[in-house]
């Protein structure tokens, strides 16, 4: 397979992640465990949604710390879900993340 430009890789990754909130990998530690990515890379990954106008919101859960709770995309903008939720076996590959069990 031919080598990924760093825009493309960041591309993949940024759809991946938003797959893998809508399947209810929604949490930081979720998705550095599906991904194997560093946590901070996660964190920039989740800020980064929005620069593909993919709307992604934090819930709170009421009662806990400020930091928990999960990741809710609430708007997909030009992005198709449909597509995505059909290739992202592809994308995982691609990016080299491991199968999800």
């Amino acid at each position: 397979m031919a080598t990924l430009s760093k825009t493309r890789t960041s591309f993949y990754r940024r759809l991946y992640v938003a797959h893998l909130i809508a399947s209810g990998v929604d949490t930081v530690p979720a998705i550095t465990t599906a991904t194997g990515m560093p946590r901070r890379t996660a964190q920039d990954t989740l800020s980064a949604l929005e620069e593909l106008d993919i709307e992604c919101h934090f819930e709170h859960e009421q009662g806990k710390p400020h930091n928990i709770g999960h990741y809710r995309i609430v708007d997909w903008g030009p992005i198709d879900a449909t597509w995505l939720a059909s290739h992202a076996e592809r994308l995982r590959q691609t990016l080299g993340y491991p199968a999800m069990s």
